[in-house]
């Protein structure tokens, strides 16, 4: 979450919604987890998006 910028909109959003950073880190986890799922059974390889500069 700390280079990712997606992920760490959606840590920001949980953490404004008053969720505890533990419950937040975890739901950061389990997004992570079913995106390497998602990638193996797709046969597929992360690409990073191009950056907006």
């Amino acid at each position: 979450m700390r280079f990712n910028p997606d992920l760490k909109a959606k840590y920001t959003a949980l953490r404004a919604a008053g969720k505890p950073a533990t419950v937040a880190i975890v739901a950061i986890m389990r997004k992570l987890l079913e995106t390497a799922n998602a990638l193996v059974k797709a046969d597929r390889v992360w690409t990073e998006k191009p950056s907006c500069l």
